[in-house]
């Protein structure tokens, strides 16, 4: 039934006016092309000075060049002076069967004749005078549909436009009177499809939102046992975890209207429009109960007031106001939900997440290995797969992917496939999908001899290192083709996720990012600036071990810095929480575990001296290496054993290098 109205609407129609508009063109054309008698001569003007001449013309009208006028008496006019001969009689059949031409004349009460203008008769008007002919002189007239066209035609296309301006701004709810209307886009409960079974990787915030699911299918259970409703559940969590896609699947599960938008478009450049847009979205929402009310990105409205510098923005801090108030007024039997998300709940404001407003905080983090092998079985459910492909060994691959990285690897393998005209999406697809994803797509940058020698020693150089440094995550390919910003990269691929990381994991992460740099050093004899980001990251990752984790010469203390303040006015006002003397120790820490690992990588490479130059001819040759050619040039890996490496104790910071 449905269906059916639905085509019935959007069948083309004519309404009122359309059809007057048809009939009047219709009237106009019968009028106009329907045959009636003709009692009006097309006379020509010698003919018709002829006819003043006999004294037939009674009057004549002169409008410019076209003279009309009536005969004294109804005139038979010969064939020579008209302009268009008519048929002026039809041969009748005698009882004999034999044809006459007995020719019954027509009689003319009118003519009408072209004067001419250019020639000009300056004896017409006398002729006329002498002849008794009573003449009238008009001006010309414009026809009637002429003026209708010039006069009314703009006048009825203003209306039209004005009319068609008033639908649109009705329809999209743009109208000048529609500033403070709510602009929740509303999915009915038979239109939202997702379920958690579309739902991979974060089983424990499945978990806890089956109880919110539950809620709202039975809520009469937890209201007889006195029990409230959680009034609001924040999901946080890095982006493209899936939080949005959790709320969705939440409102499919319960079977129950979503309400769903982003908290950036409750503010407008009107003071008082959020405030007002939060007022409508709860009354809509309350009226359709059970229900869900989403706001994606709760941060931009919800940041703690009071904070930084600058002026204060009073329509942002309005409409949290707002929000807090309706939150409030929630009545304990009102089966309405607010769903959120942020990837900063750190600067929400404290009263937005007080019990009583948002009364749970579910974390949606990174999938797991097993939690991206499902992400992956559910976005490749639509994608013809060969049967080369392992979703266990690309969930092993893609460790730090998140869902939205994952389904984008899965559309950028098919969009490959698809390229190359393979029939189904082979392992080699995602293998190079995961390269463009990772490292960003193979540039066609020509490099002298030189730089491609400098390029294949410095990844040699990473390579090596991570080879034989047994904490190091292991080598998965190699290659000195320029992808992205790159000229060369070294692919490491962590056997297991890891959520807590030992004193030698790190150190080795650190000689590994040293390694590209000593490589330059040892085989090229000077640095070069390829190595900016290594540096850039070794020196953040050695500045976190001592300033956060206690891993320098300081022992157990942290020194939290303010690189991750969102809010000016707070680092301002509380400033440095440690001396400058600690700041210096600090400094000095540092640069010794800098300068040890640095030491420690130059050692390696110089006695593994050969390998490292068989590596780098290789590379030359082939530009990419996979991990079974490194085996065969490298041998096998050394044993995991966990190196000491001293810590700084020196006081004389000073005169240490």
């Amino acid at each position: 039934m449905t269906e059916v109205k639905k085509e019935q609407d959007q069948s083309p129609h004519f309404n009122g006016l359309w059809w007057l508009v048809l009939l009047g063109l219709i009237i106009w054309n019968l009028t106009t092309f329907w045959p009636h008698n003709q009692t009006e001569a097309a006379l020509t003007y010698s003919g018709f000075i002829d006819q003043v001449v006999q004294n037939h013309v009674a009057n004549v009208v002169i409008q410019e060049s076209q003279i009309q006028g009536e005969f004294t008496d109804p005139q038979a006019l010969p064939a020579e002076d008209l302009t268009i001969p008519d048929v002026v009689a039809t041969p009748t059949a005698t009882d004999s069967g034999q044809s006459t031409d007995n020719a019954q004349p027509i009689l003319y009460d009118s003519f009408i004749t072209v004067f001419p203008e250019s020639v000009g008769d300056p004896q017409l008007l006398p002729l006329l005078e002498s002849h008794d002919v009573i003449i009238q002189a008009q001006t010309a007239s414009t026809p009637w549909f002429v003026v209708l066209l010039s006069n009314g035609f703009p006048f009825l296309l203003m209306l039209v436009v004005l009319y068609w301006m008033g639908r649109q701004a009705a329809q999209n709810q743009k109208g000048i009177f529609n500033f403070g209307q709510s602009k929740a886009r509303q999915y009915e409960e038979h239109r939202v499809e997702v379920t958690f079974d579309d739902v991979a990787g974060a089983d424990e915030a499945k978990r806890d939102l089956q109880e919110v699911v539950d809620f709202l299918r039975h809520p009469k259970k937890y209201h007889e046992l006195g029990a409230r409703i959680p009034r609001g559940v924040l999901l946080a969590g890095p982006p493209g975890t899936g939080k949005t896609l959790m709320a969705r699947a939440v409102a499919g599960e319960a079977g129950v209207p979503f309400f769903s938008l982003s908290a950036s478009e409750f503010v407008e450049m009107f003071v008082g429009v959020g405030a007002s847009r939060v007022r409508d979205l709860f009354q809509r929402a309350k009226a359709a109960s059970p229900s869900i009310v989403f706001i994606d990105e709760l941060d931009a409205v919800g940041r703690r007031r009071g904070a930084g510098l600058g002026a204060v923005n009073d329509e942002r801090e309005q409409t949290l106001n707002q929000l807090l108030v309706e939150m409030d007024g929630f009545d304990e039997h009102q089966e309405l939900i607010l769903m959120a998300a942020s990837n900063r709940p750190d600067v929400l404001d404290p009263a937005l997440l007080r019990p009583g407003r948002f009364d749970r905080r579910i974390v949606v983090n990174m999938p797991d290995r097993s939690g991206r092998q499902g992400i992956l079985r559910i976005h490749t459910r639509h994608i013809p797969l060969a049967e080369d492909v392992d979703l266990d060994l690309l969930a092993r691959t893609t460790t730090g992917f998140s869902g939205a990285d994952l389904a984008n690897l899965c559309n950028e393998s098919a969009l490959i496939a698809a390229r190359n005209e393979h029939e189904k999406v082979s392992m080699t697809d995602f293998e190079e999908a995961v390269d463009k994803v990772l490292l960003g797509g193979v540039r066609p940058l020509l490099l002298d001899p030189n730089e491609r020698r400098i390029v294949a020693f410095h990844e040699a150089g990473h390579a090596l290192v991570a080879w034989y440094t047994p904490l190091a995550d292991p080598v998965h390919k190699v290659t000195i083709i320029p992808r992205g910003r790159a000229l060369g990269v070294t692919e490491q691929v962590p056997g297991e996720d890891h959520y807590n990381y030992s004193r030698g994991y790190l150190i080795a992460r650190l000689a590994v990012m040293l390694g590209g740099r000593t490589s330059e050093e040892l085989m090229i004899g000077e640095p070069t600036t390829g190595a900016e980001n290594d540096l850039v990251e070794a020196t953040r990752l050695a500045r976190r071990m001592v300033t956060r984790w206690g891993m320098g010469s300081l022992d157990a203390m942290a020194f939290v810095n303010d690189e991750e303040q969102p809010f000016l006015g707070y680092e301002l006002a509380r400033g440095q929480d440690f001396s400058e003397e600690t700041a210096a120790h600090i400094d000095h820490d540092i640069q010794e575990l800098l300068h040890e690992r640095h030491t420690y990588v130059r050692e390696l490479l110089k006695k593994r001296r050969n390998k490292l130059i068989e590596l780098a001819d290789t590379l030359l040759q082939e530009e990419t290496i996979d991990q079974n050619e490194l085996k065969n040039i490298l041998g096998s890996r050394p044993l995991a054993e966990v190196e000491q490496i001293p810590l700084a104790s020196k006081p004389e910071y000073a005169n240490s290098k």
